[in-house]
C-alpha cells in the first residue's frame, strides 16, 4: 500500500468503528476544556475526569479561579501529577484571560499558545473540538500509531503532525485524531499489542510494528 492508500484505509476503518467521537475529557465550555486538556499532560483522561468536578465546583470560569490561591488549586489537582507547575499555569492563565480577553477563551492557535501550560497540542485540541477549526492534535498515542502504520517516520510529533495533515484530507482531521486515540486504547496498546486484535497494524503496519505484534 502507498501512504495515501493507507490513509484512506485508516479513515474507512475508523469511521466504521467510531462513527461518534465524544471528547474524552468532561467539560462544559471552552474554558473548562482548556483546563482539562492542560491537566491531562502526563495524566490519564480518566484521572482528569475524576478531579475536574471538584475543581470546577469551586471555579469553572477564570473569574472564580483567580479567587483561589495557587496552593488551593494545587491541592485539588495534585492526583494529576505536575501539580506545582499546573496550578501556577491555571492561575496565571486565568488572570491573562481576564486582563486580555475579558475572560473569553480565544479561538486562535497563536493566542492560545501564549498562555502558560498551553502548548501546540493543547491549543490544537481546543480549537478543533471547541471551535470546529481544522487541526490535527498529535499526542504520544497518535504519534505511536501513525508510526506503526507507516504514515510517518516517527522522528517527532512535529513531523508526525505535518505528515498527517499532508495525507489525511482536512475535513477528517478533527474527528480522526480522536478516532485514532480510541483505536489505540481499545486495539493497539503501547505494550504487547495482540495480532488477533490489532487488525489495522496487521494489515498496514511497518515491518517493525508487525514484529512487535504478539500471537
Amino acid at each position: 500500500m502507498t501512504k495515501k492508500e493507507k490513509a484512506q484505509y485508516i479513515i474507512t476503518e475508523l469511521e466504521r468503528l467510531y462513527p461518534e467521537t465524544p471528547v474524552p475529557l468532561d467539560h462544559t465550555d471552552a474554558y473548562t476544556l482548556l483546563i482539562a486538556v492542560l491537566l491531562s499532560a502526563q495524566c490519564t483522561d480518566v484521572r482528569v475526569n475524576q478531579i475536574t468536578p471538584s475543581l470546577f465546583k469551586r471555579a469553572n470560569n477564570p473569574f472564580d479561579m483567580v479567587k483561589l490561591t495557587v496552593e488551593e488549586i494545587r491541592e485539588i489537582i495534585k492526583p494529576c501529577g505536575l501539580s506545582p507547575q499546573k496550578s501556577k499555569a491555571i492561575f496565571v492563565l486565568s488572570q491573562m484571560l481576564i486582563e486580555k480577553y475579558d475572560g473569553i477563551v480565544p479561538s486562535e492557535m497563536e493566542l492560545l499558545e501564549e498562555f502558560p501550560g498551553v502548548g501546540h497540542k493543547t491549543a490544537s485540541v481546543v480549537v478543533s473540538q471547541m471551535f470546529g477549526i481544522p487541526a490535527f492534535p498529535v499526542d504520544t498515542h497518535i504519534h505511536r500509531l501513525l508510526t506503526r502504520w507507516g504514515i510517518t517516520n516517527g522522528k517527532n510529533v512535529v513531523q508526525t503532525e505535518k505528515d498527517a495533515k499532508r495525507l489525511f484530507p482536512i475535513q477528517y482531521w478533527n474527528k480522526l485524531h480522536l478516532q485514532i486515540i480510541f483505536y489505540g486504547r481499545e486495539y493497539s496498546p503501547a505494550r504487547s499489542p495482540k495480532m488477533e486484535v490489532d487488525y489495522i497494524t496487521r494489515t498496514i503496519g511497518t515491518k517493525a510494528a508487525l514484529a512487535e505484534l504478539k500471537e
